[in-house]
């Protein structure tokens, strides 16, 4: 007999962290919720830091998810915000982490084409396929529909890690 898994994707990001739940038996999807942790660009960097782990941790402890997912960062030509964006990706992993939780990594492209059928796309392909795939989905912004994204994604992909991790163990 299958058991309901509980997923939070996690859309990492210092000013605003989407995060989203969903709920997956088998094939089928359910929305659970969804939102964005923000920090104030006012603080310092350390307060803001903190300010998103204090977010996500209610959200962990408020949802109690099985499994989490995190988007892998983005490079891009700015260094400093690079840097910025993998210290909100760490506490993004540390979360889900320290609550107990397998935290899997996805490609941006992985999570596209797990959604929408290509690594390439715009973010409206996004929100019509999280409405087509769970018809009572809410979600307000990219950030928290991209955190849906990723938590279908890992939905789509834990039957192979699983199957991974139970041949390591033998």
């Amino acid at each position: 007999m299958q058991n309901t898994i509980r997923i939070i994707g996690i859309d990492p990001g210092l000013r605003r962290t989407g995060w989203g739940i969903i709920e997956t038996l088998g094939n089928s999807l359910r929305f659970v919720a969804s939102g964005t942790v923000t920090s104030d660009g006012g603080m310092d960097l350390a307060s803001r830091l903190c300010q998103l782990h204090d977010g996500l941790a209610e959200v962990v402890h408020s949802y109690q998810p099985h499994e989490a997912a995190v988007e892998q960062t983005f490079v891009n030509k700015d260094a400093t915000a690079t840097l910025k964006l993998g210290q909100a990706r760490g506490i993004a992993m540390l979360v889900p982490a320290r609550a107990g939780l397998r935290v899997a990594e996805y490609a941006p492209n992985a999570v596209k084409k797990a959604v929408i059928g290509v690594g390439h796309g715009e973010k409206q392909q996004i929100h019509m396929m999280l409405k087509v795939l769970m018809p009572k989905v809410q979600f307000k912004g990219n950030d928290a529909a991209d955190a849906l994204a990723i938590a279908i994604c890992h939905a789509h992909n834990r039957q192979a890690i699983t199957s991974r991790l139970a041949a390591l163990a033998d």
